[in-house]
């Protein structure tokens, strides 16, 4: 019997198809009404967004990031690409679309997960999303209010009561997020040598007691303070006290501990209109709607926000529940918990930058490459990799991409593969500006290479020559062996920028693919994807 005179069979969905029971009785009912009639060919599934269409009200599990339906879970498309891409899906995967999509786990879920409880009304707090920034969150706003979603607005709880994750329905473990462990700071090392126009800090924790465990690829978690320079000039310009009571602590410690100084919030604009009047008011006011009526909002920290109105004076307790909160922040490890059980180490970058005649600091990353002492207990906690690990199969080779701090987590990986004897080939590409300053871990890498440990090391160095060579270079002239390796089995990871140096990796790789592979540009493209799809292309990037 041919296709086309075959007669359907209605599917009956299995007791753990992700339905509720009732769904699945609507969902059989529907199919069986639907297949009784003749067709011409065969029926084709329904996406959770067709489902959420058929079924108003009735919660779907939304579609993995990975597969067709989140075909703009990538961080390096414009947010306008992604809403469009993203148009007329159910609420939860528009509001996906509107994440930074680099699934970093700094707002306590990933993007999926964020969306959801959002839409669900799990979540009330709009801005949780520290890589989207404000564009993320004005988009969140927009959406949570053209559809009166329970997220209508975002959260006005004090400062001093924020809270930093989702609330989870029985105690976390310790060790996570909504848990942390304390652990010991132990010191800092700095990897770029003298004329480094960078500040690269090897970054060294005990872990003792603090509960938490880790493996290669996972992230770490660390709560900032704030520089306490910035803390006073804001006080200075707030003409407010440090010991002003801010619910049952004081203003000094929420600006330093609880709220985030550094991109000032829409509401900040709001609040500053409210109390300011003629042209400061209409300035104010366009501000908070995200207009940018002198040039400068991208350069406007809370600092400078109340700079740029001089002579308010904003009510303390009103200014801190305008800010957001200090959220912890993520780093790749750069450590193997087989090779040094106990220890942890992160590979920092130190923010460092002027704008508008003052220095602005990255708050991690100079209070762990220079605010703490060593010694210092300190919350920290894990951030499981999502679809970043080594290969289960030992065997297997592994291709590694990472300039700059993009190396941690594979100095992480080789140390693994070291403590483990993994028989596979490993194979880095590490880059950065000049050789004789930021070749970090050289001596590492050269006794990796000595016993075998790193089969081949290949480097680039964008300020050394008359032209610039980066690791996307690289790969491109090691196109045969590259490709050789990649049909052999292995694995490609990358790590780094995820707006720029991925995705000119991700293309050099589908050209090597195409020139070597004899592939169309269209089958090449195809090969990455699924490389991808079979979790041999993995990426961390931020």
């Amino acid at each position: 019997m041919s296709l086309q005179t075959r007669i359907p069979v209605v599917p009956v969905l299995p007791d753990s198809a992700p339905f509720t029971g009732e769904q699945r009785a609507w969902l059989n009912g529907f199919f069986a009404a639907i297949l009784s009639a003749d067709q011409v060919s065969a029926p084709t599934a329904l996406s959770a967004g067709d489902a959420a269409a058929l079924m108003p009200g009735m919660p779907v599990p939304a579609a993995a990031p990975e597969d067709d339906g989140a075909p703009w879970h990538d961080p390096a498309m414009p947010l306008a690409e992604r809403m469009a891409l993203a148009e007329g899906r159910a609420l939860p995967r528009r509001m996906m679309a509107a994440m930074a999509q680099q699934d970093c786990g700094q707002c306590g879920y990933v993007c999926e997960t964020y969306a959801k409880a959002l839409a669900d009304g799990a979540e009330s707090k709009l801005n949780l999303c520290a890589p989207g920034g404000k564009e993320t969150l004005r988009m969140l706003k927009q959406l949570a209010e053209e559809t009166s979603a329970p997220a209508a607005k975002p959260a006005a709880t004090p400062a001093a009561a924020v809270s930093y994750a989702h609330e989870p329905h029985a105690p976390a473990p310790l060790g996570t997020r909504e848990n942390p462990g304390e652990v010991t700071f132990l010191g800092r090392t700095r990897l770029n040598k003298d004329g480094s126009e960078k500040e690269t800090w090897h970054i060294e924790f005990d872990l003792a007691g603090s509960g938490i465990d880790y493996v290669a690829g996972d992230s770490f978690g660390v709560f900032p303070v704030n520089d306490p320079d910035l803390v006073a000039a804001v006080l200075a310009a707030l003409h407010a006290p440090p010991d002003f009571p801010i619910a049952d602590k004081t203003l000094g410690e929420v600006l330093s501990r609880e709220v985030c100084l550094k991109s000032a919030p829409d509401a900040l604009f709001t609040l500053i209109s409210y109390i300011t009047g003629g042209d400061r008011k209409a300035k104010a006011r366009a501000l908070a709607s995200g207009a940018d009526p002198d040039g400068d909002a991208a350069t406007l920290d809370v600092l400078a926000a109340l700079e740029k109105f001089p002579g308010i004076r904003p009510d303390p307790e009103a200014l801190v529940e305008c800010l957001e909160p200090l959220q912890p922040r993520l780093y790749s490890i750069s450590s193997s918990p087989t090779a040094t059980p106990g220890k942890l180490t992160l590979t920092v970058d130190a923010v460092r930058y002027e704008q508008t005649g003052r220095t602005r600091l990255g708050v991690a990353s100079t209070f762990l490459g220079g605010r703490i002492a060593p010694g210092t207990r300190m919350k920290a906690y894990i951030q499981k990799a999502h679809g970043f690990a080594l290969p289960a199969d030992l065997s297997k080779d592994v291709i590694m991409v990472g300039p700059g701090t993009g190396i941690a987590p594979f100095r992480s990986f080789l140390h693994e593969r070291l403590a483990t004897k993994a028989p596979g080939r490993n194979w880095l590409f590490f880059g950065h500006q000049k050789r004789d300053t930021d070749f970090f871990y050289e001596d590492e890498l050269n006794g990796l290479q000595a016993c075998g440990t790193l089969t081949r090391l290949d480097t680039a160095w964008s300020r050394d020559g008359a032209a610039k060579v980066y690791v996307q270079d690289k790969i491109r002239a090691a196109g045969p062996e590259l490709w050789a390796w990649l049909q052999a089995g292995a694995h490609f990871y990358i790590c780094g920028d995820a707006k720029r140096m991925a995705k000119d990796v991700e293309a050099a790789v589908t050209a090597v693919a195409a020139e070597h592979g004899g592939l169309s540009a269209e089958a090449a493209a195809r090969f990455v994807a699924d490389l991808k799809t079979a979790g041999r292309y993995q990426a961390d990037v931020y």
